[in-house]
């Protein structure tokens, strides 16, 4: 799997869930966030942030969305820093994407 700008974790996991090292694919859209919390075990909250036209007025304006994502074991990351992350189908009942690889660290 090609992602520019993210390169492959040097630890090796046993998730099956994990993009690189389990059999779980990635397919759809890929998202660049900030993470937001690491919350329970293999989860991280990703602020993606985006802008959207507003017809009425001519102009953009910032949006937001909060995304939960699963955090796979070979990859750590902390609150502050910027990832990627990919589509995948749902794991659970609110996740749908999965931590690809951190872009830049705080």
């Amino acid at each position: 799997m090609k992602i520019p700008g993210i390169k492959p974790p040097e630890t090796v996991c046993s998730d099956p869930n994990c993009p690189w090292h389990g059999s779980i694919r990635v397919r759809g859209v890929l998202l660049e966030g900030t993470v937001e919390k690491v919350r329970a075990r293999r989860l991280a909250v990703i602020r993606h942030t985006y802008l959207h036209y507003d017809h009425k007025y001519k102009r953009y304006e910032r949006r937001s969305k909060k995304i939960p994502a699963h955090l796979p074991d070979c990859i750590k990351v902390k609150p502050g820093d910027i990832v990627v992350i990919g589509e995948t189908r749902p794991i659970s009942k609110t996740v749908k994407f999965v931590v690809l690889g951190v872009k830049r660290s705080v």
